[in-house]
């Protein structure tokens, strides 16, 4: 009898710890989600596809979309919320099919999941009485991705259910979508957005989180995230975590987003141009060994010596030209070090005119 009601009261109990998880779970959505625009207008800077979505809203055909720009600039966002403008909540999972990099998107379910997708018709009301367009919504998100036959057999689809279904390509690099394609769509470029739109958006989430900041912390936020918003919020959240009863500084900024101190970088480039080549090595070696990526290194780089006014631009081309080289090798995986290394040599053998 004991084990009877010792089995009887157990899904109770998992119950309650399902439930307090669900609420813990929605307790720590990442902010990147949280504040995600729900609608078209709390969409930031992209007025161009902005102002599209909003004429389909008020009752004009929406045409195949394409939009492309660098990570973090609004693309998903976008169209999901004029998704949600357009089905409200309860047809938005019935309407709107959304295919990722993570999904397998080869020939295959271009030709069963997606065509049969398509072909379905739909009515053109909600259940709440408003009106709705009669057409579905297939987002391919990270289209660059998805293999020349899998564009190939897609452009037919396109056509043949333009009726009933619209198809919105979202991409980093235009270049890898075949012609076919992007001739059958609206391209819409979203741009980096602009310091004083991240800054806005920061102060925003900053003023509802109840966080306590500093300007220059918020400054800071805007520039090292060069135009992601995604990456800045990413960075406000952890730096929110990192001192959860202090204030965010800048200096906790720089330390999450991995930003190298001026005085390295000052130190690298008067070793490069007024040092030994063995104690070039040394300094390299600390850099690489202190964890600092040679990546976010090479910018800083890039940035010292553009701005540097002791320096002929011929030299400066040669730079240039040798960093490009290393950016290339260090995106193909080559050893960080030897390439760290090869540039500072560049640099060690250009010679620096001393300003009076």
């Amino acid at each position: 009898m004991q084990a009877f009601l010792k089995s009887t009261t157990r899904p109770q109990k998992d119950k309650c710890a399902s439930v307090s998880s669900i609420e813990k779970k929605a307790k720590l959505t990442p902010w990147v989600e949280k504040y995600r625009p729900k609608c078209v207008d709390e969409v930031a800077f992209q007025e161009e596809a902005v102002a599209v979505l909003k004429k389909s809203l008020e009752g004009a055909d929406l045409p195949n979309l394409l939009f492309y720009g660098p990570p973090g600039t609004g693309k998903t966002s976008t169209i999901l919320a004029a998704a949600r403008d357009l089905y409200g909540p309860e047809l938005y999972k019935q309407r709107v099919l959304e295919l990722n990099a993570s999904d397998e998107r080869g020939i295959q379910v271009i030709r069963e999941k997606v065509k049969n997708f398509a072909q379905l018709t739909v009515a053109g009301t909600r259940p709440d009485g408003k009106p709705c367009p009669p057409f579905k919504i297939i987002v391919l998100d990270e289209a660059d991705s998805m293999t020349a036959p899998a564009q190939a057999a897609l452009r037919r689809t396109m056509e043949k259910e333009a009726r009933t279904t619209r198809f919105c390509l979202i991409c980093n690099y235009i270049s890898r979508i075949i012609d076919p394609l992007t001739s059958r769509c609206s391209k819409f470029r979203f741009n980096p957005l602009a310091d004083h739109v991240q800054e806005e958006r920061l102060l925003e989430i900053c003023e509802k989180e109840n966080l306590k900041y500093t300007k220059e912390s918020i400054l800071a936020l805007a520039k090292v995230s060069e135009g992601d918003l995604r990456k800045a919020i990413t960075f406000l959240q952890s730096a929110a975590r990192l001192d959860a009863n202090g204030e965010i500084t800048e200096v906790a900024v720089m330390e999450i987003a991995g930003v190298v101190p001026t005085d390295r970088i000052n130190n690298l480039l008067q070793v490069c141009f007024k040092g030994s080549f063995e104690k070039l090595e040394l300094t390299v070696r600390s850099v690489v060994d202190e964890g600092y990526t040679a990546t976010r290194v090479l910018s800083q780089l890039h940035d010292r010596i553009v701005e540097h006014d002791s320096m002929s631009d011929e030299h400066k081309s040669v730079i240039a030209e040798k960093m490009a080289v290393v950016d290339k090798c260090l995106a193909d995986g080559a050893d960080e070090y030897m390439q760290l290394l090869s540039l500072c040599s560049v640099m060690f053998s250009c010679e620096v005119v001393q300003t009076p």
